[in-house]
C-alpha cells in the first residue's frame, strides 16, 4: 500500500553548506532515490538499536539494495548509546569492514543515536558523510538538526564533541505511531522549549492538539513537527556555531542535564527533565521582569503534560554539576530566560547563592510559579 505523503522539504544553510530536512508522513520514500544515489556503490554503515531495528528495520531496504556493502552496527538504547566505549568500538569495526574516506553513515534512530552517529562519523579517518534517520519525536524537531554531535563524560552529559551537520535529515512521522506515550511527551517539551522562545504560534497549536499529540495522532503531529523544524533551521542558519541566539535552544537544560547526570541518565527521559529545567527558569525569570500570566501558562501547559514526579535531589549537588556544564564559561553559568513569550534573553551573574535557594523551593514544589 502507497503511503501517503505529507512532507516539508526544507532546507538548512552552513557553512559548510546545505542539508536537505525532509520532514513528515511519506518522507523516507519521498527521498528514496536521493538516498540510494547517496549511497550508490559505497560501504554503508548504520548505527541503530536492536529495538529500532526489530520495529522499522524494513525501511532499510532501498539503501542495503543500493549500497556496495551494507554493515549495521548496533548500539545500546538510550543514553547508554553515548559513551566513547562504544563509540571506540564502532570505530574499530568500521576500519574492520574496510571502510575509507568515501564511505557512509547512517545514524537510525532517536537523539542518543544520532548524537552518537555524527560523532563517530565526525572523528573516523577526519570524517566522513553521514545521514539522519530519526525515529522519535524529540529528534525529529531538535536532535538531529544542527550539527551537534557528542557523547558522554561520567562527570557531565555531552562533555566531548563537534559540530558536524549531515548531509541528509529524513524525519518519517509514520514512525512515531510506534512511540510511547512517555517518548512522545518527551519530543513534545522540546517542541514547547522552542516555541516558547521562537515561535508563539506553535505553542497555541501545542496548547489546542495536546491531546491527538500525545496520542500520537498522525494528522496532530504532521504540520507540528514540520513547524518545530522549520523554527530550529532558522535560528541555527543565523547561528550556526552557537554563539549567539542558537543558545536560545538551551532553554530548560542547565538544569535539565545536572538533573539527568545526578540520576544517572536513568528515570527520567531527556525532554522530562528540561521540562523541570524549564520551570526552574520560569522562577529565575519571574525575578527578572517576566510576567506571572506567562509564566503561569508555560507551567500550565507542562503541568497537562503530567510529568514523572522528580527523584529526592540535593540542591547543592546539583549546583555543583550545573558548574560543570559544558555551556558554563569562566565567568559563570549563562541562562537562557524568557523575557515574555516569544522572546528569550541569555543572563548572566545569577549568583549561586540565589540559584540554590531557588533549588530548594522548587524541589519541593516544582509547580508552583509566582
Amino acid at each position: 500500500m502507497t503511503e501517503p505523503v505529507d512532507v516539508a522539504r526544507l532546507r538548512l544553510r552552513h557553512p559548510g553548506g546545505e542539508t536537505a530536512v525532509w520532514v513528515g508522513s511519506g518522507a523516507l520514500a519521498a527521498a528514496r532515490s536521493e538516498l540510494a544515489r547517496w549511497v550508490a556503490g559505497r560501504t554503508l554503515f548504520v548505527i541503530s538499536t536492536p529495538q529500532v531495528l526489530a520495529l522499522h528495520g524494513e525501511r532499510l531496504a532501498p539503501l542495503r539494495d543500493a549500497a556496495a556493502h551494507l554493515h549495521l552496527l548496533p548500539a545500546p538504547e538510550g543514553e547508554a548509546a553515548k559513551s566513547l566505549a562504544v563509540a571506540e568500538r564502532l570505530w574499530n569495526e568500521m576500519l574492520l569492514a574496510g571502510g575509507k574516506r568515501d564511505s557512509r553513515l547512517v545514524a537510525f534512530g532517536g537523539g542518543s543515536v544520532g548524537d552518537l552517529g555524527g560523532f563517530a562519523a565526525g572523528c573516523f579517518l577526519r570524517g566522513i558523510g553521514f545521514a539522519q534517520l530519526p525515529t522519535t519525536l524529540l529528534a525529529q524537531v531538535d536532535a538531529a538538526i544542527g550539527g551537534k554531535t557528542a557523547v558522554d563524560l561520567p562527570g557531565g552529559k555531552n562533555t566531548v564533541g563537534l559540530f558536524l551537520h549531515p548531509e541528509w535529515v529524513v524525519g518519517e512521522t509514520a514512525l512515531l505511531a510506534t512511540l510511547p506515550r512517555a517518548e512522545l511527551r518527551s519530543g513534545l517539551v522540546e517542541v514547547i522549549k522552542m516555541a516558547a522562545l521562537l515561535d508563539p504560534p506553535l505553542l497555541e497549536a501545542v496548547e489546542a492538539g495536546l491531546e491527538p499529540l500525545l496520542a500520537g495522532d498522525a494528522a496532530a503531529l504532521a504540520p507540528v513537527t514540520a513547524a518545530a523544524a522549520a523554527a530550529k533551521i532558522a535560528v541555527v542558519e543565523r547561528d550556526p556555531d552557537e554563539r549567539g541566539d542558537r543558545r536560545l535552544l538551551n532553554f530548560g537544560h542547565t538544569l535539565a542535564h545536572a538533573i539527568e547526570s545526578a540520576c544517572g541518565y536513568e528515570g527520567l527521559r531527556h525532554g522530562e527533565a528540561v521540562a523541570y529545567g524549564m520551570l526552574f527558569a520560569l522562577r529565575l525569570a519571574r525575578r527578572r521582569g517576566l510576567a506571572a500570566a506567562a509564566a503561569r501558562r508555560l507551567a500550565a501547559l507542562l503541568g497537562r503534560l503530567e510529568l514523572p514526579p522528580l527523584p529526592d535531589l540535593a540542591p547543592q549537588d546539583l549546583a555543583v554539576r550545573m558548574a560543570r556544564d559544558k555551556k558554563a564559561r569562566e565567568r559563570g553559568l549563562v541562562w537562557v530566560l524568557p523575557a515574555a513569550l516569544g522572546e528569550g534573553r541569555m543572563v548572566e551573574g545569577i549568583g549561586w547563592e540565589e540559584v540554590v535557594g531557588e533549588l530548594r523551593a522548587f524541589l519541593r514544589h516544582p509547580f508552583a510559579v509566582r
